[in-house]
């Protein structure tokens, strides 16, 4: 028995655990809902522990580099400590809320590459090496955010790529360690911008929409970066054409080029 309790503080016949979300999708304000289920192993082991979280894989810039890093953005505790029997099987349900902020993954069920988002479960077993496990999730956007997406491909604006950074972006409602950037490229009649990149932070009334829009060098100026950014509210979104208003901005920038 000493050397099974022994085996089990290294990992091997000790405790695991697997969490079942009953719905992959969702959407930022929304519950992710699922079940945890933890299966003794060959002894009885003591838990200290059971929580529940978001993370996200997000890219850090260094000094001299760019790197990954796994960032945990929101956490539930699922119960104290317990003893868990050998070859018992625990289960615990919950519903753990997402954070208006978080990326979004999915657009018209494509998933966008890079997005990586996913529930994590962490079970802390005394004088044992802790048990993890990551299920993705897909996170497609708010009305309010698809209408300012539907209004881009309206334009004819291409998806070039998705990232998730960390940081902050000044001025606006933030909270997240970190950001989303949606990259597009324009269509031929914004022929003095090389890409814009969408940036959506919102809260459970309004959303931050943050353009920046990456100009190409003209003859006498050097290339530069055009911050817009405008306030949507999340349930006072339809009575805007978007993509006219998207494309006066666009126009206003280009004309100091006398491109529009």
């Amino acid at each position: 028995m000493a050397f099974k309790k022994l085996l089990a503080s290294l990992g091997a016949g000790g405790a695991s655990v697997e969490t079942v979300l009953t719905e992959v999708n969702v959407v930022p304000g929304g519950v992710v809902q699922g079940e945890v289920r933890i299966q003794g192993g060959s002894v009885n082991q003591n838990i200290e522990g059971l929580s529940v979280g978001l993370q996200a894989r997000v890219e850090v810039e260094g000094q001299d580099s760019e790197y990954k890093q796994d960032i945990e953005f929101t956490k539930m505790s699922l119960g104290g400590a317990f003893e868990l029997q050998a070859g018992a099987v625990h289960a615990v349900p919950f519903g753990l809320e997402i954070p208006w902020e978080t990326p979004v993954t999915t657009i018209d069920g494509q998933t966008l590459r890079g997005m990586n988002i996913g529930v994590t479960t962490e079970l802390s077993i005394a004088r044992a090496v802790d048990s993890t496990d990551l299920d993705p999730i897909n996170v497609h956007p708010l009305p309010a955010q698809k209408a300012i997406l539907d209004a881009f491909i309206q334009l004819g604006f291409r998806f070039k790529s998705a990232d998730m950074e960390r940081g902050h972006i000044r001025g606006t409602r933030q909270k997240l360690p970190f950001y989303q950037e949606i990259e597009f490229f324009p269509p031929q009649q914004y022929r003095g911008i090389n890409q814009v990149e969408l940036s959506f932070v919102a809260d459970e009334h309004t959303m931050d929409v943050v353009l920046e829009m990456d100009k190409k060098p003209g003859l006498f100026s050097a290339g530069s970066d055009t911050f817009r950014s405008f306030q949507v509210g999340l349930n006072e979104f339809q009575g805007t054409d978007w993509a006219a208003y998207l494309n006066q901005w666009l126009s206003e920038v280009g004309s100091k080029r006398n491109w529009s």
